[in-house]
């Protein structure tokens, strides 16, 4: 059972990286590209919606909302590329991890970014005034 899990896991990491691939194609549509660059994005990123250490839920992010969001892109993703991204993902992954520190970079700035903005609307609104009482 677990070698089980163990090769779906590998193989959502192979179809996550084909995803990021077939975004940097231009045959895929815009659209397409948005969806998938976000799952891959919260695939990849280091902080979760709802953070692991909370029991059950803090799986059930990475169990739901990851497979649902491959499964929509993939959909949107014409069929040739896709086909091509995943075999070069594959390839790549067979290699060994690709890292993309541009990618990394970009995703940690978007979370501060998304923190600050969440901080100045609590500060605004007085959430935080009221809270720090």
């Amino acid at each position: 059972m677990f070698t089980t899990w163990k090769a779906r896991v590998r193989q959502l990491k192979v179809e996550s990286y084909a995803l990021y691939l077939a975004c940097r194609d231009p045959r895929t549509p815009w659209y397409a590209r948005l969806l998938a660059g976000a799952v891959v994005a919260y695939a990849f990123s280091p902080l979760d919606l709802i953070p692991d250490p909370i029991p059950i839920l803090g799986y059930l992010d990475d169990l739901v909302l990851v497979p649902a969001g491959i499964l929509l892109a993939r959909r949107l993703i014409p069929p040739a590329v896709l086909a091509e991204s995943r075999v070069q993902a594959a390839a790549l992954m067979a290699q060994g991890k690709p890292v993309n520190w541009i990618a990394a970079g970009v995703i940690v700035v978007v979370w501060l970014a998304v923190a600050f903005w969440l901080v100045r609307v609590a500060l605004n609104a007085g959430i935080l005034a009221a809270w720090g009482s």
